[in-house]
């Protein structure tokens, strides 16, 4: 990591670069008989009484004294592409991802739309906030906790971090103001064509524009039945189910995807316990992908959560990578 210049480090960032991503230098202790330095890069989201407050593109906050800096600067809005994965930038993924998972009612605030399914998945139960909301930040956020309130739940705001265009202000904003991180996921893409040519066998998987009571017996997060979840699982532009038949009623593995136009998104990919390292996920996928690219769809999506390592691996393997982090914060 380069910050000098003419063999000197040098401080070049200021908090009128507030908003910008930077990368700074900071020395750990002074007294040291020897200086150890951290490097941090991130967006800089705020710089007020000394401190720095740098958000890491995982959505991870660090504060940095001033005094302790040795050197910093600009560097580039995001990192450079990988070869082969698609185009997109945050706006468009917000929304692409949002219209595969709609909630059972929605309400605008400015350009923040407020989200509710009864409760079923963070994700249908909050605030996505894809602009400006039309109040003060503090306006808003009294709206949103009353707007929840009136319907028994508590009150989220999703974000989004470590992309161009992504939320870092807003997470700091948050975080001031009390509400907590309490899920953190990442967004994946990758091209749509490399999950549809895994070497896997599709012969058993079959394919329902509905979810059918052994789909749902396999699906783990169908905990509380009702019709908000039918709801919310049928919701999108052009949805498909994929199951592979099992025991006892409930498929060895299932798994759904949303096509929409050039995206295809898989979300609910899962295993039975017992059926484990045989291959099914990667036939599940493969089959839907299949399905997606005969209707015209070219690039692929999903979502994971940080700590699945098993998940993160399996789709690094059909050639996923990050795009960017995003985070549920709940008013305490």
């Amino acid at each position: 990591m380069e910050f000098t210049a003419g063999g000197r480090l040098e401080i070049r960032i200021t908090p009128a670069d507030v908003g910008k991503r930077v990368s700074v230098r900071r020395l750990n202790d002074a007294e040291a008989p020897i200086a150890k330095f951290t490097d941090t890069v991130g967006v800089l989201a705020s710089w007020t009484d000394g401190v720095l407050l740098i958000t890491r593109r995982t959505g991870e906050s660090v504060h940095i004294p001033e005094t302790s800096l040795v050197a910093g600067k600009v560097v580039p809005a995001a990192p450079a592409r990988r070869r082969g994965v698609p185009a997109a930038d945050f706006p468009e993924l917000a929304r692409v991802t949002a219209r595969a998972w709609q909630p059972v009612e929605s309400e605008r605030l400015g350009d923040w739309e407020l989200r509710a399914a009864a409760g079923f998945t963070r994700r249908a139960n909050s605030v996505l906030p894809l602009g400006d909301p039309g109040l003060p930040l503090d306006g808003a956020l009294a709206r949103v906790r009353d707007w929840y309130a009136a319907r028994g739940l508590p009150a989220y705001v999703q974000t989004a971090t470590g992309a161009a265009g992504t939320q870092e202000e807003l997470c700091t904003e948050l975080e001031a103001r009390g509400w907590r991180r309490e899920v953190s996921a990442q967004l994946q893409v990758g091209g749509l064509a490399a999950v549809g040519d895994l070497d896997a066998d599709v012969s058993r998987v079959v394919l329902s524009r509905s979810a059918d009571e052994a789909w749902l017996r396999r699906y783990q997060r169908f905990a509380v039945p009702g019709p908000h979840v039918l709801r919310v699982l049928g919701s999108g532009p052009s949805v498909w189910f994929a199951s592979i038949p099992g025991s006892e009623g409930a498929p060895a593995a299932i798994g759904r995807c949303v096509v929409d136009g050039r995206w295809a998104g898989f979300m609910a990919v899962e295993v039975d316990p017992v059926n484990r390292r045989q291959g099914l996920a990667s036939s599940v996928m493969a089959a839907l992908a299949r399905r997606a690219l005969d209707e015209g769809a070219s690039a692929a999506w999903l979502q994971v959560e940080s700590d699945n390592d098993g998940a993160r691996a399996l789709y690094a393997g059909m050639g996923f990578s990050v795009h960017h982090h995003y985070h549920h914060y709940r008013a305490q």
